[in-house]
């Protein structure tokens, strides 16, 4: 297998002449039986491990630590301290890999190289597996594998093009940021659209820090990071392509492609085709499914020297067209005229990632650059617009004894430039400096504290500090997590992608929001079976809101909360995989006076999954409960109603085949059971459709094809 992109530190210093020496005997374990040919680094020399697990250095007495590396299990740092004249024994346990690129993913996201279980801060993570099964869902992309997370709620903005966002704990999607390996690549506030053109084929993990992470990343992760981490290539060439079909006029064509090209590169491909036809459902001449045709091609390529130096590059582009509103040959009922709403968008970006050890240092390099261009149409209205992100950042790790040193230095812009509102064009920077250190202050115990000081080219300076703390006792594990964090607003908002900028009016100078949020989490793993709970709290100063009935944007001089209950439990056990939660969510603002929820925020949700696997396939169920959500703008009603969605998925393996049908939403839950989704009038923002707070699509069969060679 390919080298790690995730590097080792040099961590002891080689000993000079005249130091006093030890001996440090490290023996290595899994499932307490003895592990051979296991490498052990100290201070840069490499030993493997005897037939019975143990390997032999001289080293300088006092603090040392070493690593040990083995393949198909988790690399594992140590700590300890050796005596002069004596002999230091040292026993370790080796944890099996999950998937491959679990230890990458931890790394890229929280900057250090502990395993997730070993994080102070709370870090969830979706395995390949849990990937492949909203895969065979959605093949086109991510939206239904984020909405299925815990906390997590994918909100649609637009009906008529089908844009969302994705809200953590209530957060709005602003505040969300996304990265692609621990690259910035889809910019600070990546548009609604984007979620619906990255293709979930070549994830191998997808983790979520939820809560306030301005500390680690700056602007733009107020309510947290969603971070994609690729699968990396193996030895032996892959080759994979994906063709699905459903019974709502969607196609989807996916390849990926993994090349080990020499020892030291490889390389991986993922190429989409995908195409859907503009549907409506309920028969009133609306397309309640946009209708698009879209192209997506992602190469990545990897280098690793095997001494410390390794280079991540990937380019990317992408081309849709999408086309909703009335049907063909269709009025609106209110004017008797056709309305057509559309968009075209261009995007291309390339990132990078060079690490190299320098000393007892590692030393990072990231950088990228992503160029969209949108053309939208509504009604009557065109929009053109040009939207530029770029980002450079260098850091520096370095274990010392108990402490993991982290620093740097970074600069984002993003500039955006519309061609028919040019009022609203802005160009915003934004350097900043940082330091974290995670100390593991007992085998027990662990801290993490970091914080990040910010200057917004039109907001001023931010601080933003974060402090994290891990306790563990036998199966138990406490998290405790606290920070505060800043967003320069622009006038890109949820309510801006579904109507546009033409009508929109600000209302007064905008202010840079401030929030800080709190969690507490407590779990407990015993045998196959692990439970948590969470509480959690936010609250957002200076909140930019736009009001649906005048489209004029302000910031609110009252805060935003959110507070709120996670309960998750999973149960792994071959053949069988149970999931199981529960989110409260308590979202409240105060506008003119008076205090709501937040609109198209549920406080209650629950999701259930269960999946049976073996080697001849997988058939899973899942149960996903909504409540009641507060609308805005909406004639019909003030308060959704509550609502549940089951789905069935069925995959048989047929040698290199493997055949597959999803049966989703099979009680046909549709919000055009209770209501219209079509306006009687137009909306002062331009709408001629409400928001969409339950399903517009129904009852949805799909099949297809995987085929490995």
């Amino acid at each position: 297998m390919l080298k790690r992109l995730a590097t080792v530190c040099m961590l002891a210093a080689t000993p000079a002449a005249g130091q006093e020496l030890g001996t440090l005997r490290v023996d290595v374990r899994a499932g307490g039986e003895a592990v051979a040919g296991a490498d052990v680094v100290v201070a840069g020399a490499t030993q493997q491990t005897d037939t019975s697990g143990v390997a032999l250095f001289r080293v300088a007495a006092g603090a040392t630590e070493f690593t040990v590396l083995q393949t198909g299990f988790i690399p594992l740092t140590v700590a300890t301290v050796v005596t002069a004249g004596q002999d230091r024994r040292v026993r370790v346990e080796l944890q099996r890999e999950l998937t491959v690129e679990e230890e990458v993913t931890v790394v890229a996201s929280t900057r250090t190289e502990r395993r997730i279980e070993d994080q102070p801060m709370r870090v969830e993570a979706l395995n390949r597996e849990e990937i492949e099964e909203k895969m065979l869902m959605t093949p086109g992309d991510i939206v239904m594998l984020l909405n299925e997370m815990g906390g997590m709620r994918v909100q649609t903005t637009s009906p008529s093009l089908g844009a969302a966002s994705v809200r953590i704990q209530g957060m709005r999607g602003r505040y969300t940021r996304f990265l692609s390996d621990g690259l910035p690549l889809y910019g600070s506030q990546p548009g609604g659209m984007g979620l619906l053109q990255i293709p979930p084929m070549d994830l191998g993990q997808v983790e979520v820090i939820k809560g306030v992470a301005s500390a680690l990343y700056g602007a733009g992760a107020m309510g947290g990071v969603v971070n994609l981490v690729s699968r990396r290539p193996d030895d032996d060439p892959e080759r994979e392509v994906l063709l699905n079909q459903s019974t709502r006029g969607a196609t989807d064509g996916v390849l990926w492609l993994s090349q080990a090209l020499s020892e030291s590169w490889g390389m991986t491909l993922v190429g989409g085709g995908h195409r859907q036809e503009r549907t409506d459902v309920d028969g009133d001449g609306w397309a309640d499914l946009a209708g698009y045709e879209r192209g997506v091609v992602r190469p990545r390529f990897f280098w690793d020297d095997g001494r410390g130096q390794s280079l991540f590059l990937t380019v990317g582009t992408t081309g849709e067209s999408r086309t909703g509103g009335t049907q063909p040959d269709r009025v609106l009922p209110a004017t008797g005229l056709a309305y057509r709403e559309a968009l075209e968008t261009r995007r291309f970006d390339v990132g990078g990632l060079w690490q190299t050890v320098i000393g007892r240092s590692v030393v990072s390099t990231r950088a990228t650059l992503a160029r969209q261009w949108h053309d939208h149409r509504f009604g009557e209205v065109f929009e053109r617009d040009r939207h530029d992100t770029s980002f450079v950042e260098m850091t520096v790790r370095r274990a010392d004894g108990p402490h993991t040193w982290v620093g740097g230095v970074a600069i984002d812009h993003d500039g955006f430039q519309p061609t028919d509102v040019p009022d609203f064009r802005y160009a915003f920077t934004t350097p900043g400096v940082f330091v974290q250190d995670d100390i593991d202050v007992r085998p027990w115990l662990a801290v993490s504290m970091s914080g990040r000081l910010d200057h917004h080219s039109e907001y001023g300076w931010f601080f933003s500090p974060r402090v994290s703390a891990l306790a563990r006792s036998g199966e138990w594990s406490t998290r405790v997590s606290t920070g505060t964090g800043f967003f320069g607003p622009t006038p890109l908002t949820e309510e801006v992608e579904a109507a546009g900028l033409t009508r929109l009016t600000v209302n007064g100078p905008l202010r840079a929001e401030r929030g800080r949020s709190v969690s507490v989490d407590l779990t407990r793993t015993h045998g196959p079976l692990s439970y948590t709970a969470t509480i959690f709290g936010a609250r957002i100063l200076d909140p930019v809101h736009v009001d649906r009935s005048t489209y004029q944007m302000r910031t609110l001089e009252h805060p935003t909360t959110n507070v709120g209950l996670e309960l998750l439990g999973t149960f792994r056990q071959a053949p069988l995989a149970l999931t199981a939660g529960y989110t409260y969510v308590r979202a409240r603002e105060q506008v003119d006076g008076v205090t709501g929820d937040v609109a198209q925020t549920p406080r209650h949700s629950v999701g259930f999954v269960a999946m049976v696997e073996n080697e001849g396939g997988r058939v899973g169920f899942e149960a996903y409960y909504t409540g009641r959500q507060r609308l805005d703008a909406n004639p019909y009603r003030e308060s959704s109603e509550p609502y549940t969605v089951l789905g069935v998925l069925v995959e048989r393996r047929v040698g290199r085949l493997r055949l597959f049908a999803n049966f989703e939403n099979f009680t046909d839950v549709r919000q055009q059971h209770w209501d219209p989704v079509l306006r009687p009038t137009r909306a002062v923002d331009g709408r001629w459709t409400v928001d969409a707070w339950a399903p517009l699509d129904g009852r949805i069969l799909n099949g297809g094809v995987r085929v490995q060679f």
